[in-house]
């Protein structure tokens, strides 16, 4: 089985981090635009928020470098948890992070980091303290184009 979320959005506001434990955690909502015309020509918008988790280095990584505004790539598995409030269950899901990529988004200023970066929880425990720097603009399909000249 697989269970791998790929999305490509603007960060809502800054990350909140908690810490739990020995381990901090970090939590923020991305939002993914779709747009595309309707039958009578009419061009319609929607936004997705989805919620983000990162924890451990990944996290304090989300801390230092990851801003409201800022466009990221993020990979990770999708992941529903319960609570309990006033005597009913709630449920609540996010995406557990193990890839990010900084795409750009906001500019950056004296106290923010670069505009190109990625990082991964793989890559983190290998040692990576910050962002590495990309050297090209990534390709996001199909931002410029619209959706019409597809095929089907």
């Amino acid at each position: 089985m697989i269970n791998t979320c790929t999305f490509i959005g603007s960060v809502g506001q800054d990350p909140e981090i908690k810490t739990v434990g020995d381990n901090q955690v970090a939590n923020f909502s991305i939002a993914c635009n779709e747009s595309w015309k309707d039958k009578n020509g009419e061009k319609k918008e929607k936004t997705e928020w989805v919620r983000m988790t990162a924890w451990g280095k990944l996290a304090e990584i989300i801390e230092k470098w990851v801003k409201k505004g800022q466009l990221v790539y993020v990979e990770g598995k999708m992941e529903t948890r319960s609570y309990d409030k006033d005597g009913q269950t709630h449920y609540q899901t996010s995406i557990n992070l193990n890839t990010l990529k900084m795409l750009g988004g906001k500019k950056e200023g004296p106290n923010e980091g670069p505009n190109h970066g990625s990082t991964s929880a793989q890559e983190s425990y290998g040692g990576a303290s910050e962002p590495k720097q990309n050297t090209g603009a990534a390709a996001i399909p199909g931002k410029d184009g619209d959706k019409d000249d597809l095929p089907f």
